[in-house]
């Protein structure tokens, strides 16, 4: 049997002018969690639509399982379930008719047995009188993965889906996921959550459309070169400043209060570096430390490259 889930061949989507996705190509495995990671206006939604055959390409190819999305829609239908950006399941209907409304939409007979197994694991049973308005972020979420999964698919997409969600229910998300990968089904999530996308096996770093990179998190973590230094100084544009000016300083990375410099040097020396630049410039610094390489480091890196010429040779292991 073919290893391969989903197959994007060099696929490109345009609007008008405008390419939501540019020259597209990937390969997702049975069986793996992948991550489409970007942010708003990456294109993951547009990819994602175009997979589950909702949209058409412009350029390239695109088969799930094999079939072509376009031409045998029906039957790829059948193989995948989509769980969309917004929550849009019935309101006025409650966890138990929402579930039975897509399993009679996929022509199922006799499925309560598998609505009640989805029901005890999503922690839905005993609100499955409830109308889906009633319900928290949470539980619409989990309610919707339950109507995705109703027809047991091979494969399921995600397009944010805990975007907007608490943490709490999120982790709880995550684990009915992890259940979900144990049974052998395909999963492929968008996600802007950087955080997420260390859950994956593989994932894909895109933006405006295009593939930035693609391997498994570890991997493109060992890719940046360097000693990372969280720094929190004030006032913090003066602290970027004053770090881009030091020699071993590759590049700076602001991620909320939060300064990222990445240094050519040996850790035990990072400390010293940091302090005598912020001292020099008379600023406050209310803490620094060496941080590992996050995949927020390589995106925002692979986005708009900042090294310095010829620095990456200076790094010391």
């Amino acid at each position: 049997m073919n290893d391969t889930a989903i197959v994007s061949d060099r696929v490109t989507k345009r609007f008008g002018t405008t390419e939501a996705v540019r020259d597209l190509s990937f390969e997702v495995r049975r069986g793996e969690m992948f991550g489409l990671i970007g942010p708003d206006g990456a294109g993951k939604t547009t990819t994602i639509r175009l997979l589950c055959g909702l949209l058409a390409a412009d350029a390239g190819s695109i088969t799930i399982l094999g079939r072509d999305p376009i031409r045998e829609h029906h039957a790829v239908t059948g193989q995948v379930g989509y769980l969309s950006q917004r929550f849009s399941l019935y309101g006025d209907l409650s966890v138990d008719e929402n579930i039975a409304f897509f399993a009679e939409i996929h022509g199922l007979r006799h499925f309560e047995e598998r609505r009640n197994r989805l029901l005890e694991m999503t922690q839905l049973t005993k609100f499955r009188g409830r109308l889906a308005d009633r319900l928290s972020g949470g539980m619409k979420q989990k309610l919707a993965l339950a109507c995705t999964l109703v027809h047991e698919p091979g494969i399921i997409f995600l397009d944010e889906p805990t975007t907007g969600v608490d943490p709490v229910s999120r982790r709880e998300f995550w684990k009915l996921l992890s259940e979900f990968m144990a049974q052998g089904i395909t999963i492929l999530m968008a996600t802007p959550y950087l955080d997420e996308a260390e859950r994956c096996s593989r994932v894909a770093l895109l933006d405006q459309g295009r593939l930035l990179a693609l391997d498994e998190p570890d991997t493109l973590r060992s890719t940046l070169a360097g000693v990372v230094a969280e720094v929190i100084a004030e006032p913090r544009e003066a602290a970027v400043a004053a770090l881009e000016e030091v020699p071993e300083v590759l590049d700076v990375q602001v991620f909320g209060e939060r300064i990222h410099a990445r240094l050519a040097c040996a850790p035990e020396s990072v400390g010293g570096i940091v302090s005598s630049a912020l001292e020099r410039a008379g600023l406050a610094v209310s803490s620094h430390r060496i941080v590992p390489v996050s995949l927020e480091d390589v995106f925002i890196h692979r986005v708009a490259p900042t090294e310095k010429p010829g620095r990456a040779s200076q790094v010391l292991p």
